[in-house]
């Protein structure tokens, strides 16, 4: 069927356009929010013996004296320079995440380079024999993973491989101005851990799209017209599975982002999870602050792609015109 544009590009616009103000209304709720964590940035760096006076000075000097819309209405304005304010140390927050954003997309990167062709094997593999002992193997393991939590197969794993049969370091050590990707042997548990539960659930995802596709009634005529399994996999089922799959992936894929969190916290990984743990801990705002945001972002932007993602596969939705 012929592509309709017009159609298509009046619902990006307007997801686009909702999804602005979804992310405007994330960013209050992420800034008022951290504010009203409990603790206080300037105890937590000065000390409980501070002074009255040194205590005013420091929230004077990081603006925390103001009222919140005001300090939101200036980090707002900061956001639409890249600049994401400073953090209680002094540090500004955009160098401090600079690095650490990009070893976590690392991780989820190279977790799903692995998850999208396994899941999918996996997926076919069980939905297209549906009762039989392929299924139930792979269903009951997806299962089992699904509902552990990342910091338990990680844990895990590091009893495992690192302690027991020390194929693999514990702790994920990185050198000064060293790039994770020249160490890769300590890449190898923590996207392990990440993998293990995200395709947990993008195969069973796919497994039920799957198995729903072989019960329709195309199917059924390919094969009664002596069709191959083959070609009923590649005519009839990939087709109904795909755009259930880009769903799936997508949503992983920002899921592992913030799974990564408890996982480089249990291998000590240079990413935002160690970073966002330190800053609640701390009270330091602005990072938190900006971290949330980023990870909230990403989360919209992956299901706004999700949904044109299957617009575009999905042949009855690409050609309805949209009012």
């Amino acid at each position: 069927m012929s592509l309709a544009p017009p159609a298509v590009v009046r619902h990006v616009l307007g997801r686009l356009a909702a999804s602005a103000g979804l992310l405007a209304l994330l960013s209050i709720a992420v800034f008022v929010g951290v504010d009203l964590l409990p603790g206080d940035p300037v105890t937590s760096r000065l000390g409980p013996t501070a002074g009255p006076e040194r205590i005013a000075e420091l929230r004077a000097h990081l603006g925390l004296d103001r009222p919140v819309l005001s300090r939101y209405a200036e980090w707002m304005a900061g956001l639409t320079r890249g600049d994401f304010g400073r953090s209680t140390t002094g540090q500004p927050v955009t160098a401090m995440l600079a690095d650490r954003v990009g070893n976590s997309a690392l991780l989820a990167g190279l977790t799903a380079a692995v998850l999208v062709p396994a899941s999918l094997g996996l997926g076919l593999l069980a939905g297209t024999r549906s009762g039989g002992a392929a299924d139930r193997i792979v269903s009951g393991g997806a299962l089992l993973l699904v509902s552990l939590p990342e910091f338990v197969v990680a844990g895990a794993l590091v009893v495992l491989f690192a302690v027991t049969w020390r194929l693999l370091p514990a702790v994920a050590i990185i050198p000064a101005g060293s790039h994770p990707l020249a160490h890769p042997e300590v890449l190898v548990l923590p996207v392990a851990s990440l993998l293990l539960v995200g395709l947990a659930y993008a195969t069973r995802v796919i497994r039920a799209a799957a198995a729903a596709a072989m019960r329709a009634p195309h199917v059924e005529f390919l094969w009664l017209s002596g069709a191959s399994r083959a070609a009923v996999l590649r005519t009839a089922v990939l087709p109904a599975v795909l755009p259930v799959a880009v769903q799936a992936w997508l949503v992983t894929g920002v899921g592992l982002v913030g799974g990564a969190v408890l996982v480089e916290k249990v291998f000590g990984y240079p990413g935002i999870g160690e970073l966002l743990v330190s800053g609640v801990q701390s009270g330091d705002l602005p990072v938190v602050q900006a971290l949330v945001l980023i990870l909230g972002a990403a989360m919209l932007l992956a299901l706004l792609l999700a949904d044109v993602a299957v617009r575009l596969l999905t042949p009855r939705l690409r050609t309805r015109d949209i009012s």
